[in-house]
């Protein structure tokens, strides 16, 4: 079974920068796909952005574009979001997917917390 965990959450100030990491690990070499999501309260989840295995291909949503930048180690089974010119509504648990190129199956982390002061 494939275990995922985040890290690098924090308290930021209105318009600093933080980065996420995201670590997927299993018994066997597997392939991923990994996705952020944002999970503030009172609202669903929304996808922040996501990455290929090959790293050929990177998605953001459109409130993250220019601001957010994702990229990944293989090596280290690792994706990493960096988070520009945060602005309050961009405090929330951001949770990290992997999803296996192979089987599809997905895995979630339990999620790392963002805090924006003012």
């Amino acid at each position: 079974q494939v275990q995922v965990e985040e890290s690098g959450g924090g308290v930021v100030q209105a318009g600093g920068s933080l980065r996420l990491s995201c670590t997927a690990s299993g018994p066997t070499y597997s392939r991923y796909d990994i996705s952020w999501y944002r999970q503030a309260p009172g609202k669903g989840r929304e996808f922040v952005a996501g990455i290929r295995w090959s790293g050929g291909g990177t998605y953001l949503g459109d409130s993250e574009k220019g601001r957010f930048t994702i990229s990944r180690d293989n090596a280290k089974n690792t994706v990493y979001l960096q988070m520009s010119s945060l602005k309050s509504k961009n405090a929330a648990i951001y949770v990290c997917n992997a999803r296996d190129v192979g089987s599809r199956a997905n895995c979630w982390g339990r999620g790392t917390q963002v805090t924006v002061s003012s």
